[in-house]
């Protein structure tokens, strides 16, 4: 089955795990996986989700100066990142805990920039995935350039799969909204590149409605721009890992671009500084609590692979544990010292910036001599 030329009903939701913990079949988006593999995404779930935890109480205790959370969006973030390969690159906006999780990426690392000691500055080329983008769509438009150097490149179509790339922008429905995304389709489909669109439609843009936003399904603006776009379960970690993992595929053999709207909701608050309760009714919340992307997964591996007691103790101690070392190594980040922000501007200092860095530093000791 091929994404491109396929015209799904509307709005017809993907799923392949429903929310009572039942496996389902989609003739189009089939999907072999073993229940140890399901076991192994649970894991990935109930980590992410307990760092998001432990990351929320940090700000609350003044450890750290905002957090967004991505309680709910669990699933639609693990089951996109699971279907990467390692030389596919992500563009995550600033709440894609679960993707920076599945691509080996520290979460203290990411605690860095929200306590202020970093503006996000670790190596997008160790771990293929760019850098948290606070502005709202830009990330879509770096994920466009750098699919163009992947073309360039010849890593797209050579049928290696260890070469072949693709790469994958995440936003969400408010950012939909942005000129930066709208540009980044245009690039995207003009030039027929190896771009994954993948839109976590929590709902809400902060305090504005989906509905107030877009007349449509944020999927069907795909065909308008000349490429697929389809609309999955974000709840569901398995249609996720499905759905990602055919866009993918075909974006490397040189398909061109998808949009995946993944259907989520945002369970928390947009940031720490966000009172949801001003704007949507407690019964939307409960009702989501009832797609929870954790629990229905949880529910197939007690009820369908008869995974026992033993494996989730052992999973409660280890999610204990992680939220141990994030706390305690939040903790220990250092304030940066004064000439640090010469030392990531290039990866080979100028002489330019060496001169501004010396005149920086002689300023700096200017203090120090003043109050001898």
């Amino acid at each position: 089955m091929s994404l491109h030329g396929h015209v799904p009903p509307e709005p017809d939701l993907i799923q392949l795990l429903t929310p009572e913990g039942i496996r389902v079949s989609h003739p189009d988006f089939p999907l072999e996986i073993t229940d140890d593999e399901i076991t192994s995404l649970y894991r990935d779930l109930v980590l992410v989700r307990r760092f998001d935890a432990e990351a929320t109480a940090l700000q609350r205790q003044g450890e750290l100066g905002l957090w967004a959370s991505c309680l709910g969006q669990e699933a639609a973030q693990v089951g996109a990142a699971r279907a990467m390969r390692p030389q596919d690159m992500a563009f995550p906006t600033y709440r894609e805990h679960g993707v920076a999780w599945c691509r080996d990426v520290d979460p203290v690392t990411l605690l860095g920039m929200f306590r202020g000691v970093s503006l996000g500055g670790w190596n997008p080329n160790e771990n293929n995935f760019s850098l948290y983008t606070i502005v709202l769509g830009a990330q879509t438009l770096h994920a466009v350039g750098y699919a163009m150097g992947v073309v360039r490149d010849g890593a797209v179509g050579s049928g290696d799969h260890d070469r072949d790339t693709a790469v994958i922008a995440f936003f969400g429905d408010g950012a939909s909204s942005q000129g930066d995304v709208n540009e980044a389709f245009i690039w995207a489909a003009a030039s027929n590149l190896p771009v994954v669109f993948y839109c976590q439609n929590n709902q809400w843009a902060i305090s504005e409605a989906v509905e107030r936003q877009s007349r449509v399904p944020l999927f069907q603006r795909a065909s308008g721009f000349g490429f697929p776009g389809i609309r999955i379960d974000g709840n569901d970690v398995l249609a996720c890992l499905a759905a990602s993992r055919l866009a993918l595929d075909e974006a490397r053999s040189g398909q061109g671009p998808t949009l995946i709207e993944a259907y989520t909701y945002r369970m928390g608050a947009h940031t720490t500084s966000d009172d949801p309760t001003r704007y949507r009714l407690s019964d939307e919340l409960e009702t989501w609590r009832l797609r929870d992307p954790v629990e229905r997964v949880r529910a197939y591996l007690v009820r369908e692979a008869g995974v026992g007691q033993d494996f989730f103790d052992s999973l409660d101690a280890e999610s204990e544990a992680l939220a141990e070392r994030i706390r305690e190594a939040c903790r220990r980040l250092e304030d940066p010292g004064p000439l640090s922000p010469f030392d990531h501007v290039y990866a080979e200092p100028t002489e330019e910036l060496a001169q501004q860095r010396a005149g920086y530093a002689e300023y700096l000791n200017s203090f120090e001599e003043a109050h001898r």
